[in-house]
């Protein structure tokens, strides 16, 4: 079933790494891939194009179906492959409404931690203010803080959306592992600490860990002062 998959991603990608992980949770491994580079546009060559008129990765093909939004095609795999590897939708209307609510705050998590990481890639030089980027950190102290409190609450060793894994997971731990690669303090958001620990040596993170962090891991201080 792998070998009719395709995925074309960039390394440290958020949207890339979410599939990688559900590929890894659905024992879904040995599927085609090309690792493409942002620095060199390649997610803008033609071959993306051709699957994803985006110019955007993930770019991922099964068979004859084409599904690039990272979110869509972590829907998509578990509902396939719902009988093989991990379970990623719990049982129950209550856990499931918890895990619905997780994955789709991870959106605005998602927009307010890229908003201060890429600053100075969204805006040009003569459009940049300090004021803008002391607004931009406050606003994600303030996210953090819910994420925190979210945590707190669930018991420590908790997944998002309960005792096991889930999609709210599989979408979300990404965005939380890029917050400390560009510095985020442990010790000042202590239970997304222990999130991120409790993640990051599962077998489907480690299998599809961003392979520059390996080479240069925590070079990023970005976030030591939020």
């Amino acid at each position: 079933m792998a070998k009719d998959m395709t995925l074309l991603w960039c390394s440290g990608s958020v949207p890339c790494w979410r599939v990688m992980i559900a590929l890894e949770e659905k024992n879904l491994q040995g599927y085609n891939q090309k690792l493409l580079s942002f620095d060199k546009m390649e997610h803008k060559s033609q071959e993306v194009l051709n699957i994803n008129p985006r110019g955007q990765v993930p770019t991922f093909k099964h068979g004859d179906i084409v599904v690039n939004e990272s979110y869509a095609a972590c829907f998509y795999l578990e509902n396939t492959f719902k009988s093989q590897g991990s379970k990623l939708i719990p049982d129950g209307a209550e856990a499931q409404a918890l895990m619905y609510q997780r994955m789709f705050e991870g959106h605005t998590f998602y927009d307010k931690l890229g908003i201060v990481i890429y600053y100075e890639y969204y805006f040009p030089k003569e459009e940049r203010h300090d004021s803008a980027v002391k607004r931009n950190k406050e606003a994600l102290a303030t996210e953090l803080k819910l994420w925190e409190g979210y945590l707190q609450k669930m018991g420590s060793g908790s997944y998002l959306a309960g005792p096991s894994i889930s999609l709210a997971d599989v979408l979300v731990f990404p965005v939380v592992a890029n917050a400390f690669e560009f510095g985020l303090s442990a010790e000042r958001y202590p239970k997304l600490a222990e999130y991120y620990a409790l993640l990051k040596d599962r077998p489907s993170v480690k299998a599809s860990w961003p392979p520059h962090w390996l080479e240069n891991p925590n070079a990023e201080d970005t976030l030591k002062d939020v």
